[in-house]
């Protein structure tokens, strides 16, 4: 396994980490004992980073790796946590609170349902609009001089912010979507991560199993999120699935799975990348894998911008209404 370094002051990890999310919410059902053989089978390939929230199945994300762990070194596993979203019983969506206390809280619940006595990145899952970000990374540097963090992560935030929060503690990386269909960070949110020595743990891919290779129109249900979605939707979905072709017949010259290249593709955008996969299932882990050995040539790599130009994804990466509470979205509304 390859491994890469998290920005300038954040941990080595390998070259591609492993999303836990679909193994307890939002793509529908998912089979515990499959779940767990993954995360088994992802750190016998050594994938050491293990990114959850603990809102991911209202905690439930966090116990399974918990006992996904046992018996394993922690010397050896990285684990990346985000906090802040608020769910009902119903697991409905209230709001974000990332308030000075709420972080040491929220904290303090993840450490007791992982086992374990640090979290290596913990990060807000969301700018939350009504605290400065210097609060909350303030709160989460108290964590870090105490011991029960090791390295401050963000998610899915604008450059103003990036900096803003840099100044009051390193940060390690930003998590943000970035894929064939999704390049907004290319914007100024990448550029500000490399001048400030920030690393990126880029989530979606493969655009939630859009450009997979393996999606197809029939595959929808009541409790997969994605249905929500304006890329998964009518017209949309159509002209989505169009561009996979392409990406399939690229991937066919290259002599290697669709998915293999749009991870490959991210691989390639820089050392300081770091895609995570959502992987439920050990065949799918083992085909994601494989991006490892994939090459990317020049040509091919002008195929893809070709065939791939920002903006040529049919729908936005999330429904208007949570766009526009999205802080790395500011700067293309503005």
């Amino acid at each position: 396994m390859d491994h890469r370094k998290l920005g300038a002051t954040g941990p080595k990890v390998s070259a591609i980490g492993l999303g836990c999310m679909g193994m307890s919410d939002f793509y529908g059902p998912a089979d515990r004992s499959e779940s767990i053989a993954t995360i088994h089978a992802a750190l016998d390939a050594g994938i050491t980073l293990l990114d959850t929230g603990d809102f991911y199945g209202i905690g439930h994300n966090e116990l399974l790796i918990r006992e996904a762990l046992v018996g394993r070194s922690r010397d050896n596993v990285q684990i990346s946590v985000k906090f802040g979203a608020l769910r009902d019983p119903a697991g409905g969506f209230t709001g974000v609170d990332c308030r000075p206390v709420v972080v040491k809280n929220f904290l303090a619940y993840s450490l007791q349902r992982l086992g374990v006595n640090h979290i290596d990145i913990y990060r807000p899952a969301r700018l939350d609009p009504a605290v400065p970000i210097e609060d909350t990374v303030g709160a989460i540097a108290e964590m870090v001089k105490a011991g029960y963090v090791r390295h401050i992560g963000l998610s899915e935030v604008g450059s103003d912010t990036i900096r803003r929060a840099h100044a009051v503690h390193p940060i390690a990386d930003l998590q943000i979507e970035y894929s064939l269909i999704a390049r907004g960070i290319e914007d100024d949110i990448l550029a500000t991560c490399r001048e400030l020595g920030i690393g990126v743990t880029a989530y979606g891919v493969l655009a939630r199993g859009l450009i997979s290779g393996h999606w197809s129109k029939d595959r929808s249900g009541a409790q997969d999120f994605r249905s929500m979605g304006p890329r998964f939707q009518g017209d949309n979905l159509d002209r989505n699935l169009a561009l996979v072709e392409l990406l399939r017949a690229i991937a066919k010259d290259i002599g290697a799975s669709v998915a293999q290249v749009a991870i490959a593709w991210v691989l390639a955008q820089g050392k300081d990348i770091v895609p995570l996969v959502g992987a439920r299932r050990r065949d799918r882990l083992a085909e994601a894998l494989g991006a490892l050995d994939v090459t990317l040539t020049p040509a091919h790599l002008a195929d893809l911008a070709k065939a791939f130009p920002p903006g040529v994804a049919a729908g936005g990466r999330y429904p208007d209404a949570q766009l526009a509470h999205m802080d790395s979205e500011k700067r293309k509304r503005a």
